[in-house]
């Protein structure tokens, strides 16, 4: 290797140590690069499989004669994905330096900043390797295609606003969401009375918990509730989106903390934002790849719209982000095959048995495992769906009250319930209610587990650890807030809460740790939440998806905005769905 190309990568290294990974990373962070980086480091030609591997005592001029040192400081500003992939493939030596942990972690330290902790939780046993190929793929993928992102996904959003201006004059000249919100009344009518009481009861002591007039818990066997006046509601509700669709548009700044609140309102009433522009926001661009730069990474799938109330949950399945279920208070859950076109295709509606629909209340929760699909509703049950049948019914569980999330682990189904509990079920046994949890003081708002640790939140804001295998619980936290949406993988839990706030904590031997909360700039509810070792996604009630890397603070690489609620999000194999309004919308690489 010759003195100049040492030099440009001494000089590479220091720009990246002082100016950060965004900018200077960029053109290395691009997989398709990985075999032209590689040769341009290697001096002389590339040793076929039948050569020796090249050593310092067989070529005093190749990279090898190098000090190890400086052979590791070359190779730590190539791409992970060709340390882990293919210098193994060049030669013993060159393979050993995807084997040394301390050029890993140093490599993760430029990804995220020096001023950034990562990982949130405990060191031992972090696959540092891979942390560190998603995080760059992470940020080549979103940062890097983020103007072509915004572009595309504002064309898409204009065609879907004109197709919706033009089926209007079909629905009786009334507007598309008045329209769909009075069908969703007329729905509701339609349910038993029981299934009534649960639902509007879930529906108001969320209005009110926020509000701040006090707790409503209302019970399955006691005297029925009040009934919510939806239609004052729903008109208060256009009026208060309107109003901060103004503010956004103004540039006015952030919400403050009534008008977040006011956002819990919008959980229980679809809004009328099907046509709402979106915008991308990015902390920091790329340089194109070149003078005339291919097509973008990314691609954009906006589902056909088949739902006619608002999405509150989707999911990924099968491993591979091929197929994606959506739950929907229209009281359906719909299976999409996104292998099929630009645009995916509609698989079926699961129905249920003796019904015309999947559920009898607002379909709120998914959770699978295999080619078990489960539903959590406001009418008081979990259906069970087989994958494997085409989506049949393959049973259903009675809970007594609405179920609002839910958790599937390889042994155990586990429901969080507006009753103060979390239920365990074995789903192959006749009885599968295993045990029955009173953890919280309020609604279970969100549940994560592992074989070993049960980790839920409630509305008292409170977080609880239980111990499958003790069978008792080890601690309790107390927040200033309540949680809505958790994910607990590898030893961190991260959350989001009703504030608009993320909050991380570290798990170790059934000790939870609060380790800090952190304002990503969301303005409300914190809707949905995906950790990896090496990345973070967030979505908010206030119209924002934020794709982030998993550091202490979280180092936001991109925010998509609309302006509609975004109830949910799923993550799998680098494929993301979303659920904003009565629409279900995929990102993922394009293929």
């Amino acid at each position: 290797m010759s003195e100049d190309l040492v030099g440009v990568n001494c000089e590479h290294a220091e720009g990246v140590a002082n100016e950060g990974v965004r900018h200077d990373m960029s053109d290395d962070l691009r997989a398709e690069s990985d075999q032209a980086d590689l040769h341009g480091v290697l001096s002389g030609p590339c040793p076929s499989s039948t050569e020796p591997s090249p050593s310092p005592s067989v070529d005093d001029s190749g990279l090898l004669s190098l000090p190890w040192e400086m052979v590791a400081r070359i190779a730590s500003h190539l791409p992970a994905q060709c340390v882990i992939n293919v210098l193994p493939k060049v030669c013993h030596a060159l393979g050993n330096v995807g084997k040394d942990g301390i050029a890993w972690q140093l490599r993760a330290r430029r990804l995220t900043g020096s001023r950034a902790a990562f990982p949130v939780g405990p060191k031992e046993d972090f696959d540092w390797p891979a942390a560190c190929l998603e995080m760059e793929e992470l940020i080549s993928c979103w940062a890097g295609q983020a103007d072509w992102v915004a572009k595309q996904t504002l064309e898409d959003e204009s065609e879907r606003g004109r197709e919706s201006h033009e089926l209007r004059p079909r629905e009786g000249g009334q507007p598309g969401a008045e329209a769909q919100g009075n069908g969703r009344a007329d729905d509701e009518e339609g349910v038993g009375v029981a299934a009534q009481e649960v639902a509007f009861g879930v529906h108001e002591v969320l209005e009110v918990a926020l509000e701040g007039e006090g707790d409503m818990q209302p019970e399955r066997g006691g005297e029925p509730l009040a009934r919510v006046r939806v239609e004052e509601a729903a008109a208060g509700l256009m009026g208060e989106e309107r109003r901060e669709r103004t503010l956004r548009d103004a540039g006015e700044g952030a919400l403050d903390g009534a008008d977040g609140q006011e956002h819990l309102a919008d959980l229980g009433n679809r809004g009328d934002d099907e046509g709402g522009e979106v915008e991308m926001e990015v902390e920091q661009g790329e340089p194109p790849r070149s003078p005339s730069p291919p097509p973008a990474a990314l691609e954009r799938i906006s589902l056909p719209s088949a739902h006619i109330g608002h999405v509150n949950s989707v999911l990924l399945l099968g491993g591979q982000g091929a197929v994606c279920a959506s739950a929907s208070r229209d009281r359906n859950v719909i299976l999409w095959d996104l292998r099929a076109g630009s645009r995916g295709t509609l698989l079926s509606t699961l129905v249920g048995q003796g019904l015309y629909t999947s559920h009898q209340g607002w379909v709120w929760c998914l959770a699978s495992r295999g080619p078990l699909l489960a539903s959590g509703s406001f009418d008081s049950t979990v259906r069970l769906w087989d994958l494997e049948a085409g989506g049949a019914e393959n049973g259903i569980i009675s809970t007594r009250a609405a179920v609002l999330c839910l958790s599937s682990q390889t042994d155990v189904l586990l429901a969080g319930l507006y009753d103060k509990r979390v239920n365990i079920y074995d789903v192959r046994a006749a009885q599968p209610l295993v045990k029955s949890l009173r953890l919280h003081g309020k609604a279970v708002m969100c549940v994560a587990a592992d074989d070993q640790y049960i980790i839920s939140a409630s509305e008292d804001h409170t977080v609880a650890v239980y111990d499958r295998r003790a069978g008792k619980m080890l601690k309790k936290l107390r927040l200033s807030s309540y949680l809505l949406s958790m994910c607990y993988s590898d030893s961190e839990v991260w959350a989001g809460d009703h504030k608009g706030m993320l909050h991380a904590f570290s798990m170790k031997a059934g000790t939870i740790k609060a380790v800090s909360q952190f304002d990503v700039g969301h303005t409300s509810l914190v809707t949905g939440i995906h950790r990896s070792p090496g990345s973070l996604y967030t979505c908010s009630s206030d119209g924002t998806v934020k794709i982030h890397l998993p550091c202490a603070p979280p180092r936001t690489l991109c925010t998509v905005c609309r302006h509609t609620t975004v109830s949910g999000l799923s993550v799998e194999a680098g494929v993301l769905a979303v659920a904003p309004g009565d629409n279900v919308e995929v990102w993922r690489v394009r293929s």
